[in-house]
């Protein structure tokens, strides 16, 4: 369980921000949307290597 402690005089909207900033840390929402459809070994295995030739070729531009 997330817990935010909220000082006295603090703003609830930065309270809230803080506690956004911590749920989305934690990765229920991504684990959720993941869980929400099977994708096969080989299909995620080439989803990593297209990244990983994307992430390679935009640094090689920026040598």
């Amino acid at each position: 369980m997330i817990v935010i402690p909220v000082k006295e005089g603090e703003n609830i909207e930065r309270a809230l921000k803080r506690f956004k900033r911590k749920f989305e840390k934690t990765g229920v929402i991504k684990e959720l949307r993941e869980r929400q459809a099977f994708t096969k070994p080989s299909v995620t295995r080439r989803a990593e290597v297209k990244k990983a030739i994307y992430i390679e070729n935009m640094q090689r531009q920026d040598d």
